[in-house]
């Protein structure tokens, strides 16, 4: 029985140490699946574009702002007509509640009746009292509104403007540095490995060239025979002996010639 339990007990520390292995190994697996996917975003990401794409959501939003300032200023043009218009309402009505009194007093309209319908006339009047209060309150948010959507608006415009005129200096000074990277590449690999390379290999080669021709040089003139080498002698010799005789005509001639003189 103990030896059975001792079995069972190896059997469950086995499987604990390779469930422990199984799970680093995906552990692993699953970083360097992380690692290659944030490799790829960032692979594709490219700043220049996605700048420009950043410009172009920021010339929506400028129209949804442009859109939205347009309806809030209609809203406050409304409202200042409403206001108008209330205000017109209450002094006119206030108005016609005078001249009701004032025929009351003429006695061209019984009094009672005068005061019934000047009472009318400035409930009228508080109306539109209270709807030109509103109105104006109204006016008042729509003006504020509209005073800061113009400021954002400006911003955002001066904004758009600012990057654009960046974003095209960046594009073109990556265009350049993509350039100056090619050629400085290009000419890394060409400096280091083929060119150099290639002028080891022609200086080796003209060299052996060289050596080669110096050697069937000599091998010539070991096979020069002996009436060969006698006439070449003889014909040096002559050659001198004529030069030496020459020199000493010359010599001659200019002594005489001091002679005469004396």
């Amino acid at each position: 029985m103990q030896i059975f339990l001792a079995y069972l007990y190896k059997q469950l520390l086995y499987n604990r140490n390779l469930k422990i292995k199984k799970m680093g190994i995906f552990k692993r697996i699953f970083k360097i699946g992380q690692a290659e996917a944030h490799s790829l975003v960032d692979n594709l990401e490219n700043p220049i574009k996605m700048t420009e794409q950043a410009i172009r959501d920021m010339k929506v939003d400028l129209e949804n702002s442009i859109k939205a300032l347009a309806e809030v200023k209609a809203l406050a043009i409304r409202s200042k007509n409403e206001s108008e218009m209330h205000r017109s309402k209450a002094s006119e009505y206030e108005g016609k509640a005078i001249a009701l009194i004032q025929k009351a007093q003429s006695g061209t309209i019984e009094a009672t009746e005068a005061d019934r319908l000047a009472q009318v006339a400035l409930e009228k009047k508080e109306e539109h009292g209270r709807s030109l209060t509103i109105s104006l309150e109204n006016q008042k948010k729509y003006d504020a509104s509209v005073a800061k959507l113009d400021t954002q608006i400006k911003r955002l415009k001066s904004n758009i403007s600012k990057w654009e005129n960046e974003a095209k200096i960046l594009k073109a000074r990556a265009k350049v540095s993509d350039a100056t990277k090619t050629v400085n590449k290009q000419l890394a690999g060409i400096d280091s490995s083929s060119t150099v390379a290639m002028l080891e290999r022609m200086k080796e080669k003209v060299e052996k060239e060289e050596a080669l021709s110096e050697s069937y040089a000599e091998i010539a003139n070991e096979n020069i025979s002996v009436d060969e080498e006698l006439d070449l002698a003889l014909q040096s010799s002559s050659t001198s002996t004529s030069d030496a005789l020459a020199a000493l005509k010359q010599k001659l001639a200019l002594k005489g010639g001091d002679v005469e003189d004396v």
